[in-house]
């Protein structure tokens, strides 16, 4: 349940960085244009998105393993 809330909380977090920052963010605008949809209207929403869901899995996993290993210390 924590970590469900944790990569909800980071998803959230970089798919709002993403929308705010006026630069494009790896891997976002690197998936939109392997895709095809690097000059339409909504890559910048799907773009969003991606680097979310990239950046969130990543801390999540960090968080898991941390918390593993404090678990295991006990």
């Amino acid at each position: 349940m924590r970590g469900a809330l944790i990569l909800i909380a980071f998803f959230s977090m970089f798919t709002v960085a993403s929308l705010l920052i006026p630069s494009p963010m790896f891997p976002g605008n690197l998936l939109c244009t392997l895709i095809g949809l690097a000059s339409s209207e909504i890559s910048k929403y799907l773009s969003a998105v991606f680097n979310g869901a990239f950046y969130g899995v990543i801390l999540w996993l960090v968080f898991a393993v941390i918390s593993r290993r404090l678990e295991e210390e006990k």
